[in-house]
């Protein structure tokens, strides 16, 4: 058995990464996590107003050091289950691989800096400056919403485009400094003074700012800057049609799958296990399920679990179950299912004093939105559903093709 405290560990680890929506407390946690982000984020930018900072200077203070501090606490929660993030590696490797990450880098980032100044008071106006690190840990509320997570897709599978169109705009950027250069040195020598001082003029035209700042007034400078004004229009829709495009295929992918998983191959159903079921106290492993029969999912307490062959089932799981659809181009079987109706001559008789042929044989009851196992001492009553098997005509009977 695991000691209680690895237990505790990965229970922890389960809280502070986004949780399925089964899992209450990694919930609460996710949506908290991003509740402060905002918070400090906000409490940063209201402190750059002096009427704000005069009138709730300490309230605000006392709000940033309580969220930086919890950054502090969710770091140290995300260091010591490391380990559970990447299980493939060793704990030490799998401490580093977060630290060095992305985010890991990020959310240290988002409370060093403010810790910095009481060691090194030297350095605060710098260490302040790094506080605007911050604002990536907004990248975490993008984990949370499946919304935001397209972006994040869009730019990954679209990152050989977008970096070969910075490429060619900075080629462009350069090449048109160049010419610039040459057109306008001897009539603005100031301005453009060398091959780099077109630089701004040519980031501010071919990315459509155009401040007006620096402008050639030589006539063929002033035709080589239309020609990349309008050179710059396209460029700039490069990039701009590059995500479009992505985010297109994307959500016609998603469509897609939505279209077609209607069409699996698998089918899942749901039990729920009662004190009186065989299965309960029994393992997973020895449950004698048919072939291509798995358990695919556990629901206890409100927790989704990933079912194990050592795991034992308890009374109040539900199970959730997958087989594999049988195909073949043999007969198929047809039930008929129907509803009794008042008056109907089954209601209050028991199932084995029926007046049906031996060829007919009831399959299944549904009762009060309860699916019932029928035996010969069951009484069939008002407005049960009644499914069976039967080469004979039923009146007002619905055919079930299986």
């Amino acid at each position: 058995m695991k000691p209680v405290w690895e237990t505790r560990r990965k229970r922890i680890f389960e809280i502070i990464e986004v949780g399925t929506r089964y899992d209450y407390a990694s919930r609460i946690y996710d949506f908290f996590n991003a509740f402060c982000i905002i918070l400090n984020l906000s409490v940063c930018t209201m402190y750059t107003f002096d009427n704000m900072q005069n009138a709730y200077g300490a309230l605000l203070i006392t709000l940033e050091e309580t969220t930086v501090a919890l950054f502090l606490v969710d770091y140290v929660l995300r260091v010591w289950t490391a380990k559970y993030l990447y299980p493939s590696v060793s704990q030490p490797r799998a401490i580093l691989k977060y630290i060095f990450s992305f985010t890991g880098i990020v959310d240290l980032l988002s409370f060093l800096p403010h810790y910095l100044p009481f060691f090194f008071p030297a350095g605060a106006i710098a260490f302040r400056m790094f506080r605007i690190i911050r604002i990536f840990r907004l990248f975490r509320i993008n984990a949370y919403y499946d919304a935001l997570n397209v972006i994040t897709e869009v730019i990954v599978s679209k990152k050989q485009q977008l970096f070969s169109s910075v490429f060619i705009i900075i080629m462009l950027m350069l090449g048109s400094s160049l010419c610039m250069y040459s057109l306008e040195h001897e009539a603005q020598p100031e301005v453009f003074a060398n091959a780099f001082s077109g630089i701004w003029w040519a980031a501010s035209t071919l990315l459509t700012v155009g401040y007006g700042d620096i402008y050639p007034v030589t006539i063929l400078g002033k035709l080589f800057g239309i020609f990349i004004a309008f050179l710059g229009v396209g460029i700039v829709a490069i990039p701009t049609g590059i995500i479009s495009a992505g985010f297109v295929d994307q959500y016609s992918r998603i469509k897609r799958m939505s279209e077609y998983g209607q069409e699996s191959a698998i089918h899942f159903i749901k039990i729920h296990l009662t004190p009186h079921d065989s299965w309960v106290n029994h393992t997973i492993s020895q449950l004698q399920l048919p072939d291509r029969v798995i358990v695919a999912a556990i629901l206890r307490n409100h927790r989704l679990l990933v079912p194990r062959g050592n795991m034992t089932l308890q009374a109040g799981d539900d199970m959730v179950l997958g087989a594999e659809s049988f195909h073949d181009d043999g007969e198929h079987i047809r039930l008929k299912e129907m509803v009794l109706q008042k008056n109907h001559p089954w209601i209050g008789q028991r199932i084995q004093e029926l007046e049906i042929s031996r060829q007919s044989i009831i399959v299944l009851v549904r009762r009060n939105k309860r699916v019932l196992i029928p035996n010969g001492n069951m009484i069939l009553r008002e407005a049960d559903t009644v499914v069976l098997y039967t080469q004979t005509h039923v009146t007002d009977a619905t055919e079930i093709e299986l």
